[in-house]
């Protein structure tokens, strides 16, 4: 098997720079983060001409006004100076050892303090309130602080949104020229129980049972997750096979996706409408 986490045939590139370049390239595809027009991510994130400087790809990351402060914070809190070092890139992302043992409400005050004076509509959420739910992960900032993570109970859309958002884990069922059909679970609602005199049960977020669907993990023919094979676990963003993970970058990802489930359902179940339909 590859090495867990590789992400093409570029060893020259720092591991940290090449981890959040596989990361962070579908988002920014769509517009939704970082610079315009990025092609260094691919690049670095394939090992393909035409490679990006060491340099640019720091540039790079340094414009996404999401993941870029909460890897700074966290690298700082382990002491840790380069916020690509892949240690604390796969902290943020997927989740380890180091980011799972840094204090959330520690981790939640640093990063209000540094962004409440520049607080706008896209980090508008992150109040004294959230810190209860705090942690320095993708996870906490697409279930707690982006905007859609409000929505929830008003239609489909935001659901699906968060489901894109987040990164997801699905084993490799079938490895086509282009496309990967993996097998994962998804986000969806419990739904709300109780009536007949009983007490009412709010619905809340959990993960579903697997689906079987079909992703990209290619771009421009250069591949994300080279050589794919049938049983491996890879990471999912935006429909898009990102990476490959070993157990224990699973097991990280379960447990940090699990945690901001329950550290957020108390608040979702004070929301109206929320609903499965």
């Amino acid at each position: 098997m590859a090495d867990p986490g590789a992400g093409g045939p570029d060893a020259t590139r720092p591991a940290g720079h090449r981890l959040f370049a596989q990361y962070a390239h579908a988002p920014n595809a769509l517009g939704y983060c970082g610079p315009a027009g990025s092609a260094a991510l691919v690049a670095a994130a394939t090992g393909s001409p035409p490679v990006a400087a060491v340099t640019e790809i720091a540039e790079v990351a340094r414009r996404f006004s999401g993941a870029w402060p909460y890897q700074r914070l966290l690298g700082e809190l382990l002491g840790i100076d380069d916020p690509l070092d892949p240690r604390v890139v796969r902290g943020y992302w997927t989740g380890n050892d180091l980011a799972a043992a840094v204090d959330g409400r520690a981790f939640g005050e640093r990063l209000l303090a540094e962004l409440k004076p520049q607080a706008a509509h896209y980090w508008a959420h992150l109040t004294e309130d959230l810190l209860v739910e705090a942690a320095p992960s993708h996870a906490f900032h697409v279930l707690a602080v982006y905007p859609w993570s409000r929505l929830l109970g008003h239609g489909p859309e935001p659901l699906g949104v968060l489901e894109s958002c987040r990164v997801g884990w699905a084993v490799v069922e079938e490895v086509r020229p282009d496309e990967l059909v993996v097998r994962g679970p998804r986000l969806g609602y419990l739904p709300a129980s109780g009536g007949a005199g009983g007490p009412a049960v709010p619905a809340r977020l959990e993960l579903g049972p697997d689906e079987v669907r079909t992703i990209g993990y290619r771009v421009d023919g250069r591949p994300f997750v080279p050589d794919p094979a049938v049983g491996e676990h890879v990471a999912v963003h935006w429909d898009f096979a990102c990476d490959r993970l070993g157990e224990a970058d699973v097991a990280a990802l379960v447990a940090q996706t699990e945690h901001q489930l329950a550290a957020m359902a108390p608040r979702i179940a004070g929301a109206t409408g929320v609903r499965s339909g």
